[in-house]
């Protein structure tokens, strides 16, 4: 039974996440992390990561970009491997999880779904027919009125995707409200919408003379997120020191 350890378990997607665990026979929460109580556990909850005394195999992360550093710190001391899920994270930041990478297992993904992870690979394919035929590259993404970051960061990881297709030489506009002047070709335009309780929807749209092609992914619950999180967590317990993706948990089944 891997011992799995959730940071951010009282949250919506650590609720959600503890579900999914409760009803797998392959690995348990021993543990848990957040600094808001007012929820009933059948784990130890402690406040902070430095508080936690528990062993575990795995770290299933989602919580916020506060906690990231102290979260890191204590993967890499105690050696436990981390599924990263938080997204928001400064350049500092990531510049850290890299650095955390060389000691410690760390699966870092934007989005867990299964199916925008195959998004990713369809739009590589996407973008090396339309891009060099003149299309225009938009990505629209919505999600809930309480989500902090902007653009969230499947929509980057989307456009990093066709971006890498590219040799990386399209930018990323996110506001075009401050000049006057057309599209430029070279970029990848990303629009964040935030109202009600949108769980995530995500749509490329590939724009050409006389015709439009949509690609997109709708999320009706977080439980796809929690989902391959568990997935994932399954598959970095006992791993060496690296970064690894959902690409690899996918190759791996």
């Amino acid at each position: 039974m891997i011992r799995a350890i959730m940071h951010g378990c009282n949250g919506h997607m650590g609720r959600t996440i503890t579900g999914i665990v409760a009803a797998d026979e392959e690995i348990e929460f021993v543990a848990g992390v957040d600094p808001y109580t007012g929820v009933e556990n059948t784990y130890p909850v402690f406040a902070t990561m430095a508080e936690c005394d528990v062993e575990a195999d795995v770290i299933i992360d989602f919580s916020n970009a506060k906690a990231v550093d102290g979260l890191l710190d204590y993967a890499v001391a105690k050696q436990v491997p981390v599924v990263l899920c938080t997204t928001g994270l400064s350049e500092e930041q990531l510049a850290k999880v890299a650095e955390a990478s060389k000691k410690v297992g760390i699966l870092k993904s934007a989005n867990m779904s299964l199916g925008i992870n195959t998004l990713l690979d369809l739009l590589k394919k996407a973008t090396s027919v339309f891009a060099d035929a003149g299309f225009d590259i938009e990505i629209v993404e919505k999600h809930h009125n309480q989500k902090l970051d902007a653009p969230s960061g499947t929509a980057i990881a989307l456009a990093d995707s066709m971006n890498e297709v590219l040799d990386h030489k399209y930018a990323y506009k996110y506001d075009r409200s401050q000049e006057r002047k057309k599209r430029e070709h070279d970029e990848i335009g990303i629009v964040a919408v935030r109202g009600g309780n949108i769980v995530g929807e995500h749509e490329v749209i590939f724009a050409g003379m006389d015709e439009v092609i949509t690609f997109k992914h709708t999320a009706t619950s977080k439980g796809v997120f929690g989902k391959g999180a568990v997935e994932a967590a399954k598959f970095l317990a006992g791993k060496a020191a690296g970064m690894y993706d959902m690409q690899d948990v996918i190759a791996a089944k």
